[in-house]
């Protein structure tokens, strides 16, 4: 019998994928599904970007490709990024990778020993701790709450900090909770940061999913210090519509970019050559696609906020970005609800998938009990149609 390692035993399936998975199967056998789990747009991918695409695939660009990536998407990268965040980058601080889930791996792998410590504010992206854990580092979790607006504080961030501490990892805006960090407050966690010998590894994923006041920030842009202290993770696939086009990317000094490309040269080789061309239309090609998603999705927001604020017992801040809300079901704790009873987050979205049909995904697997995500990647109908069922189970 083939042996397990106790590396591939302790890591935990992504959450949201198994919900995925289950609300599929339900799907299958002809039931009516309402599924708010997955992190996906449920936008085409833009045409101008297809046939990228395509032009790709007849001009023989089908072949491996330097590991880091082709330079001309590197520069596109660069261009966006001034362009975007006026933060100066070259294309040997820059390595393209598999998804911004894998470029995540490859920083941690390259930069992380066994007995380091990991910064993580909770509520946090369900594959954080365990990417962590496989390096054989030690994920500290700081839990937030949400009268705080779910964000980490200073004090918070000094108390935690020890000799052993290697990087805080930072996601604004926020998966699962939507909040936006303002320019400020991050301001306040880099100096403490800056007082250390550790370094920040930005997850920017949703960077351009913002919506009214709210405001992207680029933490490598906050002191003139952080741009040798910080990796700054991003992709295509939240604000293209390019999740399956698995391409992430990497921001960071030369010495760390190239760390990674031994990694991923081992790993994966390059990423998918087409994948890449096809990123270099969408960073150089027009925005206006992003700017009617990001239009829709707030309208999305504001109807689910709006349904969620009518059922007694729910509560939640406003998501100032990305496209969930993650809200406290706690209330519920304890009591029948459409004939059982359940005590913890998991228990109620198990409850709510087979008896509601409304399928969502438990606080607990990013680290805050209590609470379950919400996303409203999906049509206004499936929206309307869904609150309004978890609303009829709740009893509302």
């Amino acid at each position: 019998m083939i042996r397990i390692s106790s590396l591939a035993a302790s890591v935990q399936p992504s959450a949201t994928l198994a919900a995925g998975a289950k609300a599929r199967q339900m799907k299958a056998a002809g039931i009516k599904v309402f599924d708010f789990s997955l992190g996906e747009p449920d936008f085409p991918t833009p045409a101008h970007i297809c046939r990228a695409a395509d032009a790709a695939m007849a001009a023989g660009h089908t072949h491996y490709t330097p590991v880091n990536g082709v330079p001309e998407l590197k520069a596109a990268i660069c261009r966006w990024y001034k362009r975007y965040h006026n933060f100066d980058c070259t294309p040997d601080m820059v390595i393209v990778s598999n998804g911004a889930k894998h470029s995540i791996h490859n920083a941690l792998a390259a930069t992380l020993n066994p007995g380091d410590e990991v910064v993580i504010p909770a509520p946090y992206w369900v594959s954080y701790s365990d990417l962590v854990q496989m390096t054989g580092a030690r994920p500290v979790v700081v839990p937030t709450t949400a009268a705080a607006g779910f964000k980490m504080t200073p004090s918070q961030l000094k108390a935690v900090i020890t000799p052993r501490t290697r990087l805080l990892m930072i996601n604004s805006p926020n998966n699962p909770t939507g909040i936006v960090y303002t320019r400020n407050e991050l301001e306040a966690l880099a100096d403490v940061m800056l007082g250390t010998e550790a370094s920040i590894l930005s997850d920017e994923i949703y960077e351009q999913l913002t919506y009214g006041n709210a405001k992207p920030t680029c933490v490598a842009t906050l002191r003139p210090e952080l741009r040798e202290r910080t990796i700054t993770i991003s992709g295509a696939s939240k604000s293209y519509a390019m999740t399956g086009w698995r391409m992430g990317w990497t921001i960071a000094p030369k010495p760390l970019i190239d760390a990674m490309g031994n990694v991923q040269s081992q790993e994966t080789s390059c990423p998918s050559s087409v994948s890449q061309y096809a990123l270099l239309a969408a960073l150089d090609g027009p925005q206006d696609c992003v700017a009617e998603m990001r239009t829709e999705f707030r309208a999305r927001r504001d109807l689910v906020c709006e349904r969620l604020r009518k059922i007694p017992g729910i509560t939640f801040p406003t998501p100032d970005g990305a496209f969930y809300v993650f809200f406290d079901v706690s209330a519920y704790f304890g009591k029948p609800i459409g004939g059982a009873t359940v005590t913890d987050s998991l228990a109620f979205c198990k409850a709510c998938l087979e008896t509601a049909h409304v399928n969502l995904v438990p606080g607990s697997a990013f680290g805050a009990e209590g609470f379950v995500r919400m996303s409203y990647a999906n049509s206004r109908a499936e929206l309307e149609g869904g609150l309004a069922a978890l609303a009829k189970w709740l009893g509302a």
